[in-house]
């Protein structure tokens, strides 16, 4: 090797440097280009975490029915009728019926129907057909902002595939600010020794 070549090839710690430089401005672009959607995910992450402990404001409790006792129950094709009645007449005509979910809960003789077009659910009394709860499910629009199916549920598109498109890239993402973050950490000490 020529004196010349030696000269020119930069040192080991001038091509830690070069990649420290070069890991700073993925991370820096990064950073920039997605900030908006971590932001989302963290406020709606928080949000989420605090669901039940929001005093009915994220999401609502479960009321409590008259009884207990299976045999007092409605049968649900009846207090599905009561709920779209209810939900028709209460919100708006204008609403889809079409349902998400029929959840019961009989530890407290209660059923809650929620509407999957939408984001309204009624909880019903499983003996009486009472209508205990009119809710806006607004933790199930926090979880599909958080999760990015909310982009799925307004587009009509099936299969999820924007939220699979949106995970993937802040999964991505998130995995790439932590090599990154730790490269920014580890690499200026690995050239000090």
């Amino acid at each position: 090797m020529s004196k010349q070549n030696i000269l020119h090839k930069p040192s080991r710690r001038q091509r830690q440097a070069r990649a420290l430089r070069w890991v700073r401005k993925i991370h820096r672009v990064a950073g920039i280009s997605l900030f908006g959607f971590f932001f989302v995910v963290a406020v709606t992450g928080l949000l989420l975490g605090w669901k039940k402990h929001s005093g009915g404001l994220i999401l609502a409790k479960s009321y409590k029915g008259s009884s207990t006792e299976m045999l007092a129950w409605l049968p649900i094709d009846s207090l599905h009728r009561i709920a779209c009645k209810a939900l028709h007449e209460q919100v708006n005509p204008q609403l889809s019926l079409k349902l998400d979910r029929i959840d019961i809960r009989p530890d407290k003789s209660m059923v809650k129907f929620v509407f999957a077009e939408h984001f309204n659910a009624l909880q019903l009394d499983l003996a009486t057909g009472k209508v205990l709860h009119l809710e806006k499910r607004r933790a199930d629009f926090i979880e599909k902002v958080h999760d990015g199916s909310i982009l799925d549920h307004y587009l009509g598109t099936s299969n999820g595939q924007l939220k699979l498109l949106y995970v993937s890239l802040l999964g991505t993402a998130l995995m790439v600010f932590t090599i990154t973050e730790f490269w920014m950490w580890y690499g200026p000490k690995r050239m000090r020794g």
